[in-house]
């Protein structure tokens, strides 16, 4: 492995910090979702990583089991966006939580 073990669960480490910091601090339910698969990334670099370094292609297949989740909670994650924004008029979760932004659409 040209590059070592430890650079890559830094690598990892500093990926999933980013995306836990852009699902904490943003307002945006888009945002959010975002960090989310930063997060998702991050374990799927930890998990290539071990799988080089122990030679075995368990890692491998858990990153193609973690990107297929990643595929479907966006696909629902989204769906859930857009009903959001259609029935209150923005992405915002804690006007969507208040209700303080509920509009008369439907």
């Amino acid at each position: 492995m040209i590059v070592p073990y430890s650079h890559v669960l830094f690598l990892a480490g500093i990926l999933f910090f980013m995306g836990m910091f852009c699902t904490v601090t943003r307002r945006n339910l888009i945002m959010i979702l975002l960090g989310l698969e930063i997060m998702l990334n991050a374990a799927s670099v930890a998990f290539i990583g071990a799988a080089l370094r122990h030679g075995n292609m368990e890692g491998h297949a858990v990153v193609i089991f973690v990107i297929a989740i990643a595929a479907a909670e966006v696909s629902v994650g989204l769906a859930l966006i857009v009903c959001a924004y259609r029935r209150t008029g923005t992405v915002d979760p804690a006007c969507i939580e208040s209700d303080i932004c509920q509009t008369d659409q439907g």
